[in-house]
This record gives structure tokens, sequence and C-alpha cells, in this order.
């Protein structure tokens, strides 16, 4: 049995692209961090520290957003990723990062990648 925890829509400007301006202007990202884990502990005990403190992890995945800049969002996906899969209760985790001011020269709606990494990859 897997439940879910997931943080959704999480904003912060960062400078990932491959193109010169998309690393001189930046621009807003959107990350959706879905968890697999057990929570049948936490709802037990009614305590943070057997769940994941979506608060902090929210931190850190906008520091990962407005850190070091990538050229593809694949790597910035597996570095929030990487972030997830550090909550020692996180058996797997779906990152979806949102680029929806990407320069792709034609209107869209919303340009995406999700991954999905467990503790086995």
């Amino acid at each position: 049995m897997t439940d879910q925890i997931a943080v959704r829509g999480v904003r912060a400007f960062g400078y990932h692209g491959v193109l010169p301006e998309e690393r001189q202007q930046g621009q807003l990202f959107l990350v959706d961090a879905v968890m697999s884990l057990d929570t049948r502990s936490a709802a037990a005990t009614d305590d943070l520290e057997n769940t994941v403190d979506y608060a902090g992890l929210a931190q850190r995945l906008v520091a990962i957003i407005e850190g070091d800049p990538v050229n593809l969002i694949e790597t910035l996906a597996q570095r929030l990723a990487d972030v997830c899969l550090e909550e020692r209760r996180v058996a797997a985790v779906e990152i979806t990062v949102h680029k929806p001011d990407a320069p792709a020269g034609v209107p869209f709606g919303d340009i995406s990648v999700t991954i999905t990494r467990d503790r086995a990859s």
C-alpha cells in the first residue's frame, strides 16, 4: 500500500535554459512533487516526525529552482527528485517541472517535463 503527499504549483524564478536570454533574464518555473510513502505511522502518532514536512520540502525545492542554472528542465527535474528522495520516508517521487514562459516561438498553454524516480533508481 502506498500513500501520496503532493506539493503542487511551487513557484520560483530561475535562470534555466539553453538560450542566452533565458540565462540573463530568467523566468518563472512551477513544480509539482507527488511523493509516495506510507503515512500510517504519521496517522497513528499524529507526529510530524513520521511524515514529510511539506513546508520545509517546498522551501528546499525553491532553493533548487533559484539555484545553479542548468540547460535542461530534465536536469532540473532530476535535482528536485533527488531532494525529495532525501526524505527518509519517501519511497518514490513524481516531479513535473512546468516552464510556462518558455521561448517556443508559438503560442502554447504549458511546456513541462515529468519524471518518476524511486530509491532503487
